[in-house]
């Protein structure tokens, strides 16, 4: 199946904020089948429910990406199929959320905790403060965030919760090096989530696989440039599926 394409969004923000670049990555190829699958909604943090509910429900054989927390889980997923999984790709998409001793460039610890503490309290204006971070660095911040909002499904408190308590344990280093089929990683110069020096890092880490920062661009670049994102996902398609 190299001709389809299965998409994970990020946290809190549904599927909405991958449907441009789905569509783009559509008007440049007729024969790629892209879908967008949302998270799953479970009220545990364990990473493998995580990954047992989407291996049993997304198609064997696809190319598997993801956005932020989206990109996190398709790289464990896709270590986990191995040779069953065509290929991998991220965007702003850090191994390490939270940042510790091996993975410095990273959100700091202290940052995540008032995050945790505020969607404890008030997950709706935890995700609106979430959405302006992730337009930070846009062209047009406030639009953006306004966009992000606006498409966000009503997701319960608890199921937010466990995503986010998911997301601080979350370190993929060990599921990107296992995984041996080609990978793609694309990253924000201006991200106020995942700092654009984790680029630097994910090189020295693998070497061998393609990783490319866009420079003027906020965390949801793929919703600013769907068409340039979705020109660099596709360029990296065909190379690979020439191998």
């Amino acid at each position: 199946m190299r001709d389809r394409l299965i998409l994970l969004p990020g946290w809190g923000l549904g599927v909405s904020p991958l449907e441009p670049l789905a569509a783009a990555l559509q008007g440049l190829d007729e024969h790629l089948r892209v879908e967008i699958e949302p998270l799953p909604e479970l009220a545990s943090s364990d990473l493998e429910e995580w990954l047992d509910d989407l291996d049993s429900t997304l198609p064997q054989d696809a190319w598997l990406g993801g956005w932020s927390l989206g990109g996190m889980l398709a790289s464990e997923l896709a270590a986990r199929r191995g040779d069953r999984c065509c290929g991998l790709l991220t965007l702003a998409s850090n191994p390490s959320f939270v940042a510790h001793e091996q993975w410095p460039s990273a959100m700091p610890g202290e940052t995540f905790d008032a995050f945790l503490a505020g969607c404890a309290a008030d997950s709706r204006m935890t995700l609106k403060r979430f959405s302006l971070l992730c337009a930070q660095g846009a062209e047009d911040p406030r639009g953006l965030s306004r966009l992000l909002v606006g498409g966000a499904p009503h997701t319960a408190g608890p199921v937010l919760m466990s995503g986010l308590e998911l997301l601080a344990q979350l370190d993929t280093r060990q599921a990107l090096q296992a995984f041996r089929g080609p990978q793609l990683h694309l990253f924000a110069g201006l991200d106020a989530l995942v700092p654009a020096e984790a680029t630097a890092e994910l090189l020295a880490l693998l070497p061998d696989v393609e990783i490319g920062l866009i420079e003027q661009a906020s965390h949801a670049f793929l919703l600013e440039d769907p068409h340039g994102v979705a020109g660099a996902i596709q360029a990296f398609l065909h190379e690979s599926g020439d191998d």
